[in-house]
């Protein structure tokens, strides 16, 4: 079974963490957020983004990076950056592997990703374009990760509420 996790690193706004609180809660996906946050988690930009899916929500906080390498020995990280030598969908996600973004206003620290050279991926733009919306970066890694591990303990049929499919 695939239990992914998304990590942000000291995001800084809060309606970016309720919106992909709301994501991991939608795909079963653990989040874990390193400190210093932008905000406090009683904040209700943050729940108004994450609506009332806050509370299903399996959230994990650390009081810096180091405290969560500590935390999650052994953990196969793959860092989500502008800076990336790879393209996202160029890497196998294991089922159980954590998928790291930095802050909003610059990113995971070029210390870090130096140390991860192999796994440092980004999402291809055009032009001199700075960034995607963190949240938005979120979900697209993400369901490539859950693509290829088959969308395992998804649902994958939708469904009409008035009507049934042909």
């Amino acid at each position: 079974m695939a239990n992914l996790n998304i990590v942000l690193l000291e995001p800084e706004i809060p309606s970016n963490t309720g919106n992909i609180g709301r994501t991991c809660v939608a795909t079963g996906t653990r989040l874990h957020l390193i400190e210093p946050l932008g905000f406090r988690l009683t904040e209700k930009n943050l729940r108004r983004a994450g609506m009332d899916y806050w509370k299903d929500l399996d959230v994990t906080t650390y009081i810096n990076y180091e405290d969560f390498l500590e935390k999650n020995p052994g953990a196969k990280i793959y860092m989500a950056t502008t800076k990336g030598p790879q393209v996202y969908t160029d890497v196998s996600y294991e089922p159980d592997c954590y998928i790291m973004f930095g802050k909003e206003s610059a990113g995971i620290p070029e210390e870090i990703l130096l140390e991860n050279q192999e796994r440092a991926v980004r999402i291809p733009m055009i032009g001199d374009i700075r960034s995607l919306n963190l949240a938005n970066s979120v979900a697209i890694v993400l369901y490539e990760a859950l693509r290829q591990n088959n969308f395992d303990h998804m649902r994958l049929d939708g469904h009409l509420t008035k009507y049934d499919w042909k």
